[in-house]
């Protein structure tokens, strides 16, 4: 599980490019809150391989799920909340997350943490409305 912005990052398929080169479906986790992406632990060595790769042979696109043999469970089982998932849930666990994280960073008298963890409930709870609204 990766960290961003005092909890969880999410898990999702992306496409990133590597200098002239874009690899489509590469796992990512990112962060709801700044939006800092990063590719996932599990496959980190094998994107810059195949994208240098990509890149050396002049390609344009490439499909990393052609070349990697793990499937997205096995890449997000220890990911909290996936892209894909309901929206409005995906919000608030994130925010039952965070709360209960609140009280741990409370708990250690941790300022920093919980700085951040009260940052983090307010740009998702300004979510959570705008999602409410839209219902």
């Amino acid at each position: 599980m990766s960290f961003c912005c005092g909890a969880s990052m999410v898990g999702t398929k992306g496409t990133l490019k590597h200098y002239q080169t874009q690899v489509h479906n590469v796992p990512l986790l990112f962060c709801p809150i700044c939006h800092r992406v990063e590719v996932h632990y599990r496959v980190e060595n094998e994107y810059e391989i195949l994208a240098e790769y990509a890149h050396g042979d002049g390609a344009e696109h490439m499909d990393f799920q052609d070349y990697v043999m793990e499937d997205e469970e096995t890449i997000f089982e220890n990911v909290v909340n996936l892209e894909s998932e309901d929206e409005l849930e995906f919000v608030q666990s994130q925010i039952d997350m965070s709360l209960d994280l609140l009280v741990v960073a409370h708990w250690m008298k941790d300022e920093k943490w919980q700085g951040e963890l009260k940052r983090r409930l307010a740009v998702m709870s300004q979510r959570r409305l705008r999602l409410q609204q839209k219902a």
